[in-house]
């Protein structure tokens, strides 16, 4: 009987950043590889830190593809939500195409909604919300086309671990080891009930300790400083943009109009995709 092939598609969060072992990043899709099968599981990462919708279509999928998978996970968008260019309407169609793609193939897909980014690193009111706005939309995209093609959906956007400090890495970005574990258990839990995985449960304890105070600071002040400068080069301009906008129309009692034209923007670019033209093979 072949071993059962899992491949991991997305950025940061799927290939490890946060669970270093041996001087190398592991993560939650690695951590959940042995659980799918008693025996053998042929396990590829393709995930790369950084990464957006369109390297995971372009670059991604394709290596995916030729792999022929029967499990296949693509969390990505959190990315996409820190670029200036942000577009929830090619969001939605790219991922519209490497979830066709996959589940053409036979594949079943893995996939996850996340907290927004400027919850989780602290920002002030007016620069987190207009960032879990964008991440909503990420989500709201993810949910309905996780069920369009059947996925094995894990909604880790919210809920008691989001908000739990020991399950993340200094970066308050990406998990910690508990929190990949805590991930990987989660997956697996939803693959059982459908019968995708049967072998033993991933274990959420840990094997190294949690990141001492001074270590987090020191990421902060070296690789942490290099992170935000990479993202606030792209971003910060047009997030002091949004931030302005956002105080101006909390001031005016309005902010339900940025709210309602994001839901209208996730609905368009749904809409878009309704009628099959986005798909390859649609007729």
């Amino acid at each position: 009987m072949r071993s059962p092939r899992f491949v991991a598609l997305g950025d940061s969060l799927t290939e490890g950043v946060g669970d270093r072992v041996d001087g190398r990043w592991r993560g939650w899709a690695a951590l959940l590889a042995p659980s799918l099968s008693p025996g053998p599981v042929r396990f590829t990462n393709l995930a790369v830190s950084g990464a957006q919708t369109h390297d995971v279509l372009e670059r991604q999928l394709p290596a995916a593809l030729a792999l022929r998978p029967e499990l296949v996970s693509v969390v990505v968008g959190v990315n996409d939500t820190l670029r200036r260019a942000f577009d929830i309407r090619e969001v939605a169609a790219r991922l519209d195409r490497v979830y066709a793609a996959c589940t053409a193939q036979g594949a079943v897909l893995l996939t996850a909604c996340l907290p927004d980014p400027g919850t989780m690193l602290g920002l002030p009111g007016a620069l987190a919300r207009p960032l879990a706005r964008r991440q909503r939309a990420v989500n709201t995209v993810v949910h309905v086309l996780s069920e369009r093609y059947g996925a094995v959906h894990l909604h880790a956007g919210e809920g008691e671990w989001v908000g739990d400090r020991t399950m993340w890495s200094a970066d308050r970005l990406h998990p910690g080891e508990p929190g990949h574990r805590q991930l990987a258990v989660r997956f697996h839990r939803l693959l059982a009930e459908r019968g995708l995985a049967t072998g033993p449960a991933p274990s959420p304890e840990p094997d190294t300790p949690a990141p001492t105070v001074r270590a987090s600071l020191w990421w902060l002040a070296t690789a942490g400083t290099g992170w935000v400068a990479r993202r606030c080069t792209d971003l910060l301009p047009q997030l002091l943009a949004l931030a302005a906008d956002e105080m101006r129309h909390r001031a005016r009692g309005t902010s339900i109009r940025l709210d309602l034209l994001a839901s209208a923007a996730v609905s368009a670019a749904l809409a878009a995709l309704s009628t099959g033209e986005q798909r390859p093979g649609a007729a």
